[in-house]
């Protein structure tokens, strides 16, 4: 299974041929592992994710040593996590400080996402289940819009489950068969079809099956680069060598220019 947290940005639509397809921004990631929970210490298997960033005095005490044991506490506040989630799923090859981003998905993967929905606050029972009110006539008045009777006068109280107003919304809902329709890994964006529950700047979770992958940090990378150097001066990047050339056929080009003008 592949997991990752997320915030929703927007709405937006994207061209598939010539069909328009309604999707979803979500910023998804990247997402270091701070704990991984197992059967024998916790009583069941988890991946416990990070995302977002605060400042270090808005994190409490207990949190705080909690990250600082997952090396996830700077002062310069690149590292304190501001959200932690966690994901059911037992992974041997996942370490703590690995690195979960959207390179893990690939587009047509099909995912649920778990968000909590927009408070309504309290509302009626036309409004909260739907109902379609009482008739306008015979006396109705202005009594179009309540609930009418709640039950029977001989059980002497309401029966539980029964529909009727009070507060809507704000409650964690889960979209499933749910396709990735792009992949944006430069800004770390997701677009997922349709719509996905919350507010705009929410929490969002993103799980699907397929393989976890774990993202190459691109620090090591340079690094790497950095001690080649140093070891062999006479190593070039591809940069560097890309420019070259083009200033090499510039100078060809002004040459030219200069020649055909003597002509």
């Amino acid at each position: 299974m592949k997991y990752i947290i997320g915030k929703k940005l927007e709405m937006t639509q994207v061209w598939q041929g010539e069909n328009v397809v309604a999707v979803t921004k979500v910023q998804a990631g990247p997402c270091p592992v701070v704990q991984l929970k197992n059967v024998k210490t916790d009583g069941y298997n988890s991946v416990q994710l990070g995302f977002g960033l605060r400042k270090e005095k808005n994190i409490s005490q207990p949190q705080l040593g909690h990250l600082k044991k997952a090396g996830q506490v700077s002062k310069d506040g690149k590292k304190n996590l501001k959200y932690l989630r966690e994901f059911r799923d037992e992974v041997k090859n996942l370490k703590i400080g690995d690195v979960i981003d959207v390179s893990t998905f690939a587009v047509g993967d099909t995912v649920k996402v778990i968000g909590t929905s927009k408070g309504k606050g309290f509302q009626g029972g036309v409004k909260r289940h739907g109902w379609s009110g009482h008739f306008q006539t015979h006396g109705t008045k202005d009594q179009v819009r309540t609930s009418g009777s709640i039950g029977a006068g001989g059980i002497q109280h309401v029966l539980k489950g029964k529909r009727m107003s009070g507060r809507m919304g704000n409650d964690r809902v889960t979209t499933s068969n749910v396709k990735i329709v792009q992949v944006d890994q430069a800004n770390n964006i997701l677009y997922v079809s349709g719509a996905v529950p919350g507010a705009r700047n929410s929490v969002v979770m993103i799980q699907g099956e397929g393989e976890l992958k774990i993202a190459q940090p691109k620090v090591e990378v340079a690094a790497k680069t950095e001690v080649a150097k140093e070891k062999n001066p006479e190593v070039k990047t591809e940069t560097a060598v890309e420019t070259k050339t083009e200033e090499k056929k510039e100078v060809v080009s002004k040459v030219e220019l200069v020649a055909e003008k003597t002509k």
